[in-house]
């Protein structure tokens, strides 16, 4: 994506520390909803009924238990009612995603492109802690993801222009000159999500070809398809790439320690987390680093 400088100051008067105060508490409160999914989505439950809840006993959180991080804090990281353990994945998943929040709006800036963004990084966290712990990337998120980004790359660059999409300057849209701006965003989107989820798709098919075995699940296929849409072919490829890195690295971390203990090495690693890990590095740095290995190592 193409990294704007803020302009809250110039839009709104108010000194740029708001914005980030805003960000900050406005992405732990959408951190807080986001556990809801991730707790309920793969179990196939209301996101919207019942009201929050602990899960031993049923008993309903109050409001004031029910503040990001502190409230977690407070009550000690028990149940008020029951005193069963309270994860402490909850408060993780509202901190990080408060600072990735962050993240996204020191890169991007007060510009159009921001709630795209923010929204990017919030399905991605949503799905990468539901692979952590269930093993899927559920289509209910992923399929409306995928429609999401492809009437984003219609409507967005009509109404805002066709800047904020980095491969809008790249093949093949500058192939495509005095076709309308939102057909050549949708080829642009379309060749994206060719490249995140059609590639991983390809690879797997061959695998399973040649080994007889599943490389990958389609929910990393179908994941990709939305991200790989937004991102579009160059930065598809490069979240791609940090996502096999990150997948080797850690793996094979993963496999030294069950070696160590004389454990089963033959487990699966959900490849989606990794897959996230290398989206959002796109999405932050892509383009610069893209910039830099072009302006280091070709001619």
């Amino acid at each position: 994506m193409i990294l704007l400088v803020s302009t809250f100051e110039m839009a709104t008067g108010l000194p740029e520390w708001i914005a980030y105060l805003f960000v900050f508490i406005l992405g732990s409160l959408v951190g807080s909803f986001l556990n809801v999914v991730i707790h309920r989505v793969p179990r196939e439950e209301s996101i919207a009924f019942p009201n929050s809840h602990c899960p031993k006993c049923n008993t309903p959180i109050k409001p004031y238990d029910n503040i990001p991080v502190l409230g977690w804090l407070m009550l000690g990281g028990k149940c008020r009612a029951c005193k069963e353990p309270i994860s402490a994945r909850y408060p993780a998943v509202e901190l990080l995603h408060a600072l990735l929040w962050l993240m996204v709006y020191w890169q991007v800036g007060f510009t159009p492109f921001l709630p795209i963004a923010l929204i990017f990084v919030s399905v991605l966290v949503a799905l990468m802690f539901i692979d952590a712990e269930h093993m899927i990337l559920p289509n209910v998120i992923t399929y409306p993801f995928f429609v999401f980004a492809m009437l984003i790359r219609i409507v967005f660059p009509i109404a805002f222009g066709p800047q904020y999409f980095s491969d809008m300057s790249h093949w093949p849209a500058t192939a495509m000159a005095g076709f309308p701006v939102w057909l050549v965003s949708l080829a642009s989107g379309l060749l994206g999500a060719l490249a995140g989820g059609g590639s991983l798709w390809l690879v797997g098919e061959l695998w399973k070809r040649l080994r007889g075995v599943d490389a990958m699940g389609l929910g990393d296929v179908k994941m990709m398809l939305g991200f790989g849409a937004i991102l579009g072919w160059r930065l598809s490829f490069l979240a791609i790439f940090f996502g096999a890195f990150a997948g080797a690295i850690i793996g094979s971390i993963f496999i030294a320690r069950q070696k160590s203990k004389g454990e089963d090495t033959q487990g699966q690693i959900p490849f989606g987390i990794f897959l996230g890990i290398g989206s959002m590095l796109a999405l932050f740095f892509g383009e610069r680093l893209i910039g830099w290995y072009v302006s280091t190592f070709l001619p």
